[in-house]
């Protein structure tokens, strides 16, 4: 059931090479994954987080593997004028933006009655950022007519008070509604939807072998899922093949989501 986060490394041959990406949320985990994976297919990648060292390994692991080197970008998403920070150095750095992996973000469980500030921060990370960063790269993916726009959001079936739930809520309508504006330009949208994937926040929330056992009594595949499961699938969704998905939102969690729309 629980297998080292990053530990399937295969390439898919999806007609990337040359392209460039920038993925948030990479220190750990699926956004990691993916970043890993767009280099494995001829991707140059700048990955940031707020964990320096966490990036220079996988740096470091990218190099290893003889992908082109990643850029590291440290970014504090809570910094108002990150965003903007954040696209001129991807701009500088790489001068242009193909695919954007919006991986940044984290859950807030919260009481019904929480302060607003908590209702506010999440919001504000999970949604305003995400999109205060997307539309500042958006300009040069029109003047490019190309480029892959990839959220990774949350549950649309709360079981309970959580603050992250509207912010990824509001990321799929606002993507929706982007995808119909920006489609004209070759310019995809697409959110993921990812359900008990392995990262150290499902670690903490089920530290033991008998609290997995009985979450995965849940998930009709009866296990947790790996970071590859779910980064092969926006992987798939950045390249070239998948120009005609886009405005979806796209679950992936072993079956646990239980409504057919």
């Amino acid at each position: 059931m629980w297998c080292p986060i990053g530990s399937w490394e295969r390439r898919m041959e999806l007609r990337l090479e040359g392209k460039t990406a920038l993925v948030t949320g990479a220190s750990m985990g699926i956004g990691r994954y993916i970043a890993a994976g767009l280099a494995r297919e001829g991707v140059a990648v700048a990955v940031a987080a707020r964990r320096i060292d966490l990036l220079e390994s996988l740096r470091q692991q990218i190099k290893a593997e003889g992908a082109i080197e990643p850029v590291i970008i440290e970014a504090d998403l809570t910094d108002a004028e990150m965003p903007k920070h954040l696209a001129k150095a991807m701009l500088d750095k790489m001068k242009h933006v193909d695919i954007l992996i919006n991986a940044a973000g984290g859950s807030r469980p919260v009481k019904y009655d929480a302060p607003a500030q908590e209702w506010e921060s999440a919001m504000m990370l999970n949604f305003f950022r995400l999109r205060e960063l997307t539309t500042a790269l958006i300009p040069n993916m029109i003047h490019q007519r190309w480029g892959r726009i990839i959220n990774l959001t949350g549950t649309s079936e709360p079981r309970g008070s959580n603050a992250t739930f509207p912010a990824k809520a509001a990321v799929h309508v606002w993507a929706k509604g982007l995808s119909r504006e920006i489609g004209q330009y070759g310019i995809t949208v697409n959110s993921i939807q990812p359900g008990s994937i392995i990262s150290e926040q499902l670690m903490r929330l089920y530290p033991t072998e008998d609290d997995r056992r009985r979450f995965c009594r849940e998930v009709p595949v009866g296990r947790f899922g790996e970071p590859a499961e779910l980064g092969d699938l926006a992987i798939f969704l950045a390249s070239p093949l998948a120009s005609y998905i886009t405005g979806a939102v796209i679950p992936v969690d072993g079956g646990r989501y239980r409504f057919a729309f």
